[in-house]
């Protein structure tokens, strides 16, 4: 497997951001890379830090948003956006380096998305 940084993922993640009111994101430590050679079927994942290597390495909740590039690469450009709002949203409102899961009480990830990406459409 192989791992480049995705500079173009990152401007998208910006700009999503900016136009969306996720404000508990810093986006300063979002770190994107796109991936080659992976076995599975997902378009992108994100990987946290957990608490016990930010205390041991002594630094801040950071997060990797991962492009597998032989899925993502293929989708149309709104569907990339979804995409990058779905996996934001595995982000909680303290930024810990924590992940939510698809499925809390009420909230489902997938209507989010939904929801935020028509947002997001509409405030462009």
């Amino acid at each position: 497997m192989e791992w480049k940084e995705a500079k173009d993922v990152k401007k998208d993640i910006k700009k999503i951001l900016k136009v969306l009111k996720l404000p508990h994101i810093k986006s300063s430590r979002i770190f994107c890379f796109r991936s080659y050679g992976s076995k599975s079927r997902s378009y992108a994942r994100i990987w946290a830090m957990p608490k016990i290597f930010q205390k041991a390495l002594s630094i801040e909740a950071a997060y990797v948003i991962e492009v597998l590039s032989k899925h993502y690469d293929k989708l149309p450009e709104d569907n990339r956006k979804k995409v990058l709002i779905h996996e934001l949203l595995h982000i909680p409102k303290n930024f810990s380096g924590a992940l939510l899961h698809h499925r809390i009480r009420k909230r489902h990830l997938g209507s989010l998305t939904n929801k935020l990406f028509k947002e997001y459409k509409n405030s462009l």
